[in-house]
């Protein structure tokens, strides 16, 4: 026997929902996460961030640390395209003039000695991620002398590219949060998940920790810590040093959740299931209940990255975080502390800060997506 139905019902069944009544838990994620438009822009914002910070050594012009003593303060080189009516990608040449009331150097650009600029361009051999031998840069002059200046961004009190050390400094700032957050991911899915899962004395310790915790001032916390780093350390410790410092405080929210979560889901059919079945508690809490929410830990965890780069920030912007020859964001917000870079210079202060603020404002977009999407009862 056939079955016939009606065309015109099938016409009005929608698409969709017969899609959603058989997706998957990853499926419905994201055909909720991409109704997000901004947090969708975001994630591009945040994986080009990323890819310049993994090839900051090809993307930088210029060594982060080479100095130019003729240059220092220069003014930043917006890139040209035309000279004379002719296509020609350049910056103005610079002309220094020395102001006798002021006793300071003042740049003039200069278009009519323009400075050839191109890409891929043929440099000196340098080492792409510390172990990729390359010659070539990204963008850079054409000829490389003290006569070609190409300061996109400006220069320092030094005479250092803003721009290169800007480019070089975010692989500093952005892996701190996710190396940060991976710390914290580890202490706050293992101490909450025993807390919520165990309950009893337990959880009452593990959360008059984590109460304790939250109530020490974070500031003078770190400044503590920070302090007590020896100053014969080399630069590669203490980084991991402040990353280890800057994840002390970042577990305890996540723990929070987590605890949260088990308490809900630890007498499920599922958990009391796998506990007959002769699964031990480990077992159980890493491959039933923590895969169960893990979209709500990667948004929670999305959040907290921009937290940990501004932590990293404001300790080296405090003087006791990082310091000089690792460059960060921070360091570089460090050197712009005086008046007269501010004065003279302010690409200094605003280079480095508008990375952080787009760097933070993009992560923090992404994570209320990922949250929005990973939310049971939100719309699909």
């Amino acid at each position: 026997m056939t079955l016939h139905t009606d065309p015109n019902l099938e016409a009005e069944m929608p698409g969709p929902e017969v899609d959603l009544a058989v997706a998957g838990q990853w499926r419905l994620f994201w055909l909720k996460f991409r109704k997000h438009h901004l947090a969708v822009a975001s994630l591009f914002v945040v994986l080009f961030l990323y890819l310049v910070a993994a090839l900051a050594e090809f993307v930088a012009p210029f060594d982060p640390n080479e100095t130019a003593a003729t240059y220092t303060y220069a003014p930043p080189q917006p890139l040209q395209f035309f000279h004379d009516g002719a296509f020609m990608l350049h910056v103005d040449g610079l002309d220094m003039t020395l102001n006798r009331d002021t006793m300071r150097r003042e740049f003039v650009r200069n278009p009519e000695n323009p400075v050839p600029v191109a890409f891929f361009v043929e440099t000196e051999p340098y080492e792409l991620m510390g172990f990729i031998p390359m010659s070539r840069k990204l963008i850079g002059p054409v000829e490389v002398g003290p006569r070609s200046p190409m300061y996109l961004l400006g220069a320092d009190r030094l005479g250092r590219d803003i721009f290169s050390r800007t480019v070089v400094g975010a692989r500093v700032s952005l892996s701190i949060g996710l190396v940060g957050v991976a710390l914290s991911l580890v202490l706050g899915v293992l101490i909450g998940g025993i807390s919520g899962y165990f309950g009893g004395k337990i959880d009452t310790v593990i959360q008059r920790v984590i109460e304790f915790l939250r109530s020490v001032p974070t500031i003078p916390l770190w400044m503590g810590l920070a302090a007590a780093i020896p100053l014969s350390w080399p630069p590669l410790w203490v980084y991991f040093m402040i990353t280890i410092i800057v994840s002390l405080i970042g577990w305890t929210g996540l723990a929070r959740e987590v605890r949260g979560k088990f308490l809900s889901l630890r007498n499920e059919d599922f958990v009391i299931a796998a506990r007959l079945d002769g699964m031990s508690d480990m077992g159980i809490i890493l491959h039933h209940l923590v895969p169960s929410f893990l979209s709500h830990i990667i948004a929670v965890l999305t959040l907290s990255i921009p937290v940990m780069i501004l932590s990293e920030t404001a300790l080296s912007f405090l003087g006791i975080g990082l310091q000089p020859p690792i460059v960060s964001w921070g360091v570089l917000l460090q050197e712009a502390q005086n008046i007269r870079a501010v004065s003279q210079a302010p690409w200094l202060l605003f280079t480095p800060a508008g990375a952080i603020v787009l760097a933070v404002l993009s992560l923090n977009f992404l994570g209320d997506g990922l949250r929005d999407a990973a939310d049971p009862y939100g719309r699909a």
